[in-house]
């Protein structure tokens, strides 16, 4: 059994009805739910015999008196369920239809049920589960109550127990595969893991590649045994020295492996030694040569020389490089070449000082690229802005090197899209632009106009562009990281409510009152996390007033105020609201038993966070690293003694080196 629609089929046929949402509900998660049902401390509250002849009856007849008396069912008849089957991970909230039957349906058979139930306020359920002799059925009251109980006896522990629960880790069954990749994940990640570990994590996690590992890792990954580890060092680490590129691709006597080493010090501009530049050129390999007519540190003269290779692929890419310093007829070469490709791209080159005649555009296969930067004779153009295909006219907007009256003609264009373009040109004087009929969806992203950002050190075109009708001209000035004050003071009231969220994203200058507002609807993007509210203006004074606003993006703003106290970060931590729930989740002040309630939350962001927190009873951080929750998130938790570190790394170790 899956996904929900497999999920309420299966509901169906046990007599329930859908209702409302399905949304994550605001009570115990149903894995934590389950446990008060199957742990092994369980007691039953009603049990019945496996061997009664109507049993499927009577386990319905005691489940509906249990729910009823527990309050489960609503005046509604309302209540929440979660069965055996149900991998979703949530809760279906549900109501008895006539012919409901339960005990027949939510189990590997009927008449061995496996499923729990809960009252909407989540403070009650009624669990089934089926033993070796008899079913058990388990009420429990007062939920919230015994959590909290229980979160105060977790946290209640002395230097010994932690210490035993530390060394608990590393007792009974070894630790499965699947566990150690989490360590791995999880301390790859951690920033105060020993230098001397990483090597011992890369095997099993990459994680750990994606910012800046120390020196030493890195000089040891790029010797590493295995290949694929020196790939991955090149792939993602960004202080490797041209001697070490050197090594790294001299290194690879497969001509694979060379050629990959090639690429990536291509792609991320590494400066290498002119003389393995020289040596990469000549390389038997016509693919390592194409490679390296892309390298940033080529001599010119060796990319003249590959742009006449024996080999197409190499000239194709070599073309560009070498284009200005070809002379006459080597370029005159190029355009005629044998391959479509090698002629395609001199082509382009040339035309873009060299007008293009309709003869020669009419036995080009593609088109757009031409059309979007090359100099077109005037018949051509004039042609294809009146009478060219949409796709073509879309392109040709996009040219800039088209004349004026033109552009003017495109403006003017049947086509919304090729109007649009248009209106995005940097040569347009701003009554032209404002004269260009567009209909601008706000939703629809666009990124930032090249030429606005090319301005946005110049003042006075920032003033000028600022007061574009044109909203994207105006979002693509909001990037700027400096603004003089009136531009800033226009663009935070600006009616584009995008406008001032790239403000807020980009601009050192915005103000505190627009933070604020935009603050309301917007707390960070992967781009620019946390901000609105990491921004160097946004309020740090007066939040507290914030504590019982009801908005809760506001009441999360109430932990920042200087004057916060640990009180409030407790009553925060238990506020109905996920977004306020997790903010105090992150807070250095977070008490022991605060966290180790978070430990069961709703929501997995929140559950994660706390995982993650340095107050967290040692037993129940213990208890996630072994598997029993986020081993992931316990794994980066700050609180990890470096010598459990070091004994979950050497757990996780190296598996046998892959020779070369």
């Amino acid at each position: 059994m899956g996904g929900r629609d497999e999920s309420v089929e299966v509901l169906e046929r046990a007599g329930l009805s859908m209702v409302g949402d399905w949304d994550i509900e605001e009570v115990l998660p149903p894995p934590f739910a389950r446990r008060h049902v199957v742990a092994w401390e369980a007691e039953p509250t009603v049990t019945v015999a496996a061997d009664r002849p109507d049993l499927v009856a009577e386990i319905n007849a005691q489940w509906h008196r249990l729910a009823c008396e527990a309050g489960i069912l609503d005046e509604d008849g309302v209540f929440l369920i979660d069965f055996s089957g149900n991998r979703t991970g949530r809760w279906f909230r549900v109501r008895l239809t006539d012919g409901w039957d339960l005990a027949a349906v939510l189990g590997e058979r009927p008449g061995q049920p496996e499923f729990v139930t809960m009252s909407q306020a989540g403070d009650a359920l009624v669990g089934a589960t089926t033993e070796e002799y008899d079913v058990w059925l388990v009420a429990v009251d007062r939920l919230r109550e015994r959590q909290e109980d229980a979160a105060r006896a977790a946290a209640e522990e002395t230097t010994e127990e932690r210490a035993a629960a530390w060394e608990s880790l590393f007792e009974g069954p070894k630790p499965t595969e699947r566990l150690l990749q989490a360590w791995s994940f999880g301390l790859s990640l951690h920033p105060a893991l020993p230098e001397d570990l990483h090597p011992l994590l890369l095997e099993r996690s990459n994680y750990a590649l994606y910012r800046p590992l120390p020196t030493k890792v890195v000089a040891a990954m790029l010797a590493h045994p295995n290949w694929k580890m020196r790939v991955m060092a090149a792939e993602y680490q960004s202080d490797i020295t041209p001697e070490q590129w050197s090594s790294l691709i001299l290194g690879a006597q497969d001509e694979r492996r060379r050629w990959i080493f090639t690429m990536l010090a291509a792609e991320r501009r590494a400066a290498l030694p002119e003389d393995l530049c020289r040596r990469l050129a000549a390389d038997p390999s016509a693919r390592i040569r194409s490679e390296a007519a892309h390298l940033t540190t080529l001599p010119t003269a060796v990319a003249v020389a590959l742009a006449g290779d024996p080999d197409d692929g190499v000239r194709y890419a070599a073309c560009h490089a070498a284009w200005p310093d070809l002379d006459a007829g080597a370029r005159e070469a190029l355009m005629a070449d044998a391959d479509a490709k090698v002629r395609a791209a001199a082509r382009l080159l040339h035309h873009r000082q060299h007008p293009m005649p309709r003869s020669v555009y009419e036995t080009l296969e593609s088109k757009a690229r031409v059309l979007e930067s090359s100099r077109l004779e005037r018949d051509l153009a004039a042609h294809l802005a009146r009478h060219g295909e949409d796709d073509e006219r879309r392109a040709l907007a996009r040219n800039p090197r088209l004349d004026a009256d033109l552009v003017a003609l495109l403006g003017e264009d049947p086509d919304e899209a090729v109007r649009f373009l248009v209106s995005t040109r940097a040569d347009l004087t701003e009554d032209q632009r404002a004269g260009i009929r567009i209909d601008f969806d706000p939703g629809v992203h666009h990124h930032e106009l090249d030429w606005v950002v090319a301005l946005h050190k110049d003042h006075d075109a920032m003033r000028r562009l600022a007061a574009s009708t044109h909203p994207l001209v105006r979002r693509s000035v909001a990037r700027a990281r400096h603004l003089p004050p009136d531009v800033v003071d226009r663009l935070a009231r600006d009616e584009d409510r995008v406008v001032q969220l790239f403000l807020a994203e980009s601009c050192d200058d915005a103000p505190a009152d627009m933070l604020m507002r935009v603050w309301q609807w917007w707390d960070g993007s992967l781009s620019t996390p946390d901000r609105p509210r990491s921004h160097p203006n946004f309020p740090r004074q007066d939040l507290l007033r914030h504590a019982d606003d009801p908005n809760p993006r506001m009441r999360r703003l109430a932990l920042d105020d200087p004057e916060s106290t640990p009180e409030l970060v407790e009553r925060l931590s238990r506020d109905p609201s996920r977004e306020v729930r997790y903010r105090a989740a992150t807070d250095p002040r977070l008490s022991p038993v605060a966290a180790a309630l978070l430990l069961e939350d709703p929501h997995d962001s929140v559950r994660h966070a706390a995982a993650r927190h340095p107050h967290l009873p040692v037993r129940l951080l213990t208890r996630l690293l072994r598997g029993d929750g986020d081993a992931q998130a316990a794994a980066g938790n700050p609180a990890l003694p470096v010598d459990v570190m070091r004994r979950m790394a050497e757990r996780i170790g190296v598996p046998a080196p892959e020779g070369g």
